[in-house]
C-alpha cells in the first residue's frame, strides 16, 4: 500500500517525483490555494496565470502537469482544481481536499514520491488529503500477468500504472500528536476500504463463501478479533433457512460469519450486518443478459462491514463491534431453491420466496435476527440490495432506511461528514400489505413500484424488538463502472465503511443517535 508520511518540508524544498498544488475556481479567475505560495512564487508570483494559459479553470478534480521552475526541488508541478474557493476567512471543505488528493495520485501512477502541498490549516484537513490520497492511489493488480506484481521467474514487472509509492504532506507536523493520530486514522482507514475494494473486485472464481470466510479468519488472526464461522451444517442444525435457501443452488456451500471487536472499557454494542453474495446469477429467476457481469459485487455489504470491524479494531476503539457476514452464492441448479417455494428462516417466520433475485434479504433476515439475540444497542445493515435504489438516488447515493427516525438522521449526518453521499428514505407501512401471502408468513417480494422501500420492510420483520436499526442499500456506489474521479476508482469503491467507521467513534463517544 502507498505510504503515507507528515513532512516539515515546504513545496520548494521537497525532494519528490512531484509536487502537488491546489488551484480554484475564483470570482476573477483561477486562484492559487493555500500551501502552493512557494511554488507560486517560483513562478514570479504568476503561477495561475500559467494555469490558465494550460487551460485550467480550478473546477473540481482538473489535474494539470507542468515542468517546475526553477528554485524547485521536484521535475514535476500537478496542479489539482478543488473547485470553488471559499469565502474570505473560510476553510476549505474537506471533502474537496479529499477527492483532489485522490486525483492528484491517480495521475501520478508510477511515481516513487510526490510532496501534497494542499491547504492543511488542521489535522482533520491533512487526515482529509491523507486519506484521499491513499484512496485515489489504490489499483487492483491480483489478477494481472504483467502488473505490479510478480512476472516470470519471480522477477519484479516494471509497471508504470503502479500506485504512487509515497504520500508526504506538506506542512504537516509529524510531532503534534493530533496531526499523528489523524494520519494514523487515515492510513488505517484507507487500508482497509482498500481491502474492501480488493475482495470486491475479486472474481467470483477465486472468492466464494468459504473462501471469503477464510479471509475474516486470517484478519482476525492478525488483528485480536473473535471469529466463529457457521457452516453448512451448522447452518442447517440452527435453523438458518435464508442463508441455506439462497445456497443451495451452489456448490459452494453458504456461511455465516460472526467477527468481532471487543474492548474492555466499552459499554456499548454494535451489530453489522452485511449481504455476502459472493456471486448472484438470480438463481431460478435468472438475470436477463447483461445484468450478470457485475455480479461478483454482490457482496459489498459483507466487505463492507468486515473492514467497518477490523478498522475499529486497528483504532482501539472503546465499544465493541460486532460485524456479521452473510454468505452465499446464488445459482441456478437442480437443488435451488424455486419461485413458490417456502423457507423456514432462523427467526422461525416462513417466507415464500417469489423471486428467487431477491436474495439477499432472505441472506439478511437470517443475520438480523441471529444479531438481535445478543441485544446490541444497535443493528445497522449494509447491501447492494436493490435495483429500484438505483433508480430513486443514482450511482453516487445510498438509500438510509432505519425504525427509529432519530437514528436515521443521524447516520445520514455522519456520512455527509465523513464524505459519503446518501439520502433519507420513508418507510411506508401500506407498502407491507403488498407481502402477504396465502402460504406464509410474508413473501419476499411486494409492491413493484417503490420496490427498495419494499425490501427496507421486509428486513424490518426479522429485527428485535426494541433495538435501533438502520438499514443501507449501496446498490448504486459500491460498483463504479465508469471512469474514476476523485479517490473513487473503477470497480469496488468499499462504500459505507467510513460511515460505519465514524458510527462506531460516535458510538464510543457515547453519542449513538
Amino acid at each position: 500500500m502507498t505510504a503515507l508520511t507528515l513532512s516539515t518540508s515546504s513545496a520548494a524544498t521537497v525532494r519528490a517525483d512531484a509536487v502537488v498544488v491546489g488551484v480554484a475556481k475564483g470570482a476573477k479567475g483561477v486562484v492559487v490555494a493555500p500551501g502552493a505560495e512557494a511554488v507560486d512564487k517560483a513562478f514570479g508570483g504568476k503561477l495561475a496565470g500559467v494555469l490558465e494559459t494550460l487551460g485550467a479553470s480550478g473546477a473540481e478534480g482538473e489535474v494539470t502537469k507542468l515542468p517546475a521552475a526553477d528554485g524547485l526541488k521536484t521535475p514535476v508541478v500537478l496542479a489539482v482544481g478543488l473547485g470553488d474557493a471559499p469565502a474570505k476567512g473560510d476553510a476549505y471543505d474537506h471533502e474537496a481536499l479529499r477527492r483532489a488528493a485522490g486525483s492528484a495520485a491517480r495521475a501520478l501512477a508510477g511515481s516513487k514520491k510526490a510532496g501534497f502541498a494542499l491547504p492543511v490549516e488542521d489535522a482533520e484537513a491533512a487526515a482529509a488529503v491523507g486519506e484521499g490520497a491513499l484512496l485515489g492511489a489504490y489499483a487492483f493488480t491480483a489478477f494481472r500477468s504483467n502488473g505490479a506484481g510478480n512476472g516470470k521467474n519471480g522477477k519484479k514487472n516494471d509497471d508504470k500504472s503502479a500506485p504512487l509509492a509515497e504520500v508526504a504532506i506538506l506542512g504537516g507536523k509529524p510531532r503534534d500528536k493530533e496531526f499523528k493520530a489523524a494520519t494514523e486514522r487515515a492510513q488505517a482507514l484507507a487500508a482497509e476500504i482498500n481491502r474492501a475494494r480488493d475482495l470486491i473486485n475479486t472474481p467470483s472464481n477465486a472468492l466464494d463463501p468459504k473462501s471469503f470466510a477464510a479471509e475474516a479468519q486470517a484478519a482476525a488472526k492478525e488483528f485480536g478479533l473473535k471469529v466463529e464461522v457457521l457452516d453448512e451444517k451448522a447452518l442447517k442444525k440452527g435453523g438458518y433457512g435464508g442463508l441455506l435457501g439462497v445456497g443451495q443452488g451452489s456448490e459452494a456451500p453458504p456461511r455465516l460469519v460472526r467477527i468481532a471487536h471487543t474492548h474492555p472499557k466499552a459499554n456499548k454494542t454494535l451489530a453489522l450486518v452485511g449481504k455476502g453474495i459472493t456471486y448472484d446469477s438470480g438463481g431460478i429467476s435468472l438475470k436477463p443478459a447483461g445484468h450478470n457481469e457485475t455480479m461478483k459485487c454482490d457482496m459489498s455489504g459483507a466487505a463492507a462491514v468486515f473492514a467497518a470491524v477490523v478498522t475499529a479494531a486497528r483504532l482501539g476503539l472503546p465499544v465493541n463491534v460486532t460485524g456479521w457476514l452473510a454468505l452465499a452464492e446464488n445459482m441456478p441448479s437442480g437443488s435451488a431453491t424455486r419461485p413458490g417455494d417456502v423457507l423456514t428462516m432462523y427467526s422461525g417466520k416462513t417466507v415464500e420466496v417469489l423471486n428467487t433475485d431477491a436474495e439477499g434479504r432472505l441472506v439478511l433476515a437470517d443475520a438480523l435476527a441471529r444479531a438481535s439475540e445478543e441485544e446490541p444497542d444497535a443493528i445497522v445493515d449494509v447491501a447492494t440490495l436493490t435495483g429500484a435504489m438505483v433508480l430513486a438516488l443514482g450511482h453516487r447515493h445510498f438509500g438510509i432506511m432505519a425504525n427509529d427516525e432519530a437514528f436515521r438522521t443521524s447516520i445520514h449526518e455522519i456520512a455527509e461528514e465523513v464524505g459519503e453521499q446518501s439520502w433519507p428514505m420513508p418507510m411506508p407501512e401500506h407498502l407491507r400489505k403488498g407481502m402477504d401471502s396465502p402460504v406464509a408468513d410474508i413473501a419476499n417480494m411486494g409492491e413493484r413500484m417503490g420496490g427498495g422501500l419494499v425490501a427496507g420492510l421486509f428486513l424490518k420483520e426479522f429485527v428485535g424488538e426494541g433495538i435501533p436499526w438502520a438499514h443501507l442499500d449501496i446498490a448504486g456506489p459500491a460498483f463504479h463502472e465508469g471512469s474514476p474521479w476523485g479517490y473513487t476508482p473503477k470497480g469496488g469503491t468499499g462504500s459505507a465503511v467510513r460511515t460505519l467507521v465514524r458510527l462506531a467513534e460516535r458510538t464510543a463517544a457515547g453519542d449513538l443517535g
